[in-house]
């Protein structure tokens, strides 16, 4: 691998990319049979406010191949030094290069085991499971695979922190993960049902107290068809449910929503 990236936008390289792995996690409630949904649920201290919010499972892919992605764009930078060195796939790129990138991706995601993008959502999923359940999620518990893809083609300032305000152009792997052990489904209900908004602000607050970067993460649970349907009679700017607060991203892994911004390919 010869191609070493930089990091930060420069006046070339100008757009941000970010590519990444959206799960729709499932599972059917152990005591009535009801399709539940689980989202992650986290908690941040933004300089004195803590906010908690709900958003699909999942994160950036994984860049496998720079020199392939160099020889299709030219000169790229990461947008973080964590981004370089976890070979996320959060770019600044030229502009003019977005087009062949857009498809690049779509192309790319859609292969099994590809030898330039990451395309399973096991890792993510694993990690996120650790961070939120204490689990170590295993294969056996669960069942995955591709549902589509998604392009956020308009570019929106990002909220990321290491690369706040930044116009950022979006693809995402949408995967549908079906939980298969009650064991874990009743471990998730406890953690959705016994965490409140009070006691994630609680565990952020301390995180910070300790040096940390005022971070909490548990899970949340839902009726899938309940919020699906409540979803579709709402604007899609509002990013409530009841008392909760979710991600906008939760449209892009709803079936049967249509979202502008979001085009599906």
């Amino acid at each position: 691998m010869n191609h070493n990236p930089g990091i930060g936008a420069t006046s070339d390289l100008s757009l941000r990319v970010s590519v990444g792995a959206l799960v729709r996690v499932v599972f059917e409630h152990p005591g009535n049979g009801e399709w539940m949904l689980a989202l992650e649920r986290k908690a941040t201290l933004d300089e004195k406010r803590v906010e908690v919010k709900s958003q699909p499972f999942g994160g950036a892919i994984r860049i496998l191949n720079l020199d392939a992605l160099h020889n299709l764009i030219g000169d790229f930078h990461f947008d973080s030094e964590r981004s370089h060195a976890e070979q996320d796939f959060r770019i600044f790129i030229r502009p003019s290069c977005w087009p062949a990138l857009r498809e690049f991706c779509i192309l790319h995601l859609s292969r099994e085991n590809d030898a330039i993008l990451e395309t399973d959502p096991t890792r993510e999923l694993t990690e996120e499971f650790a961070d939120a359940l204490k689990i170590n999620l295993q294969p056996e518990q669960y069942t995955s695979k591709p549902v589509t893809t998604v392009v956020e083609n308009q570019a929106t300032p990002t909220e990321n922190i290491h690369a706040k305000g930044r116009d950022t152009v979006r693809v995402y792997r949408i995967f549908e993960a079906i939980l298969t052990s009650p064991a874990l489904a009743h471990a998730i209900l406890e953690n959705s049902e016994g965490v409140s908004h009070q006691r994630m602000c609680e565990l952020a607050l301390e995180d910070a107290r300790r040096g940390g970067k005022g971070r909490a993460n548990a899970v949340f649970t839902l009726p899938l068809q309940v919020f699906a349907q409540s979803f579709q009679m709402r604007s899609h700017n509002e990013h409530n449910f009841e008392e909760h607060r979710f991600d906008e991203t939760v449209a892009a892994i709803l079936e049967g929503i249509t979202v502008a911004k979001y085009q599906r390919r």
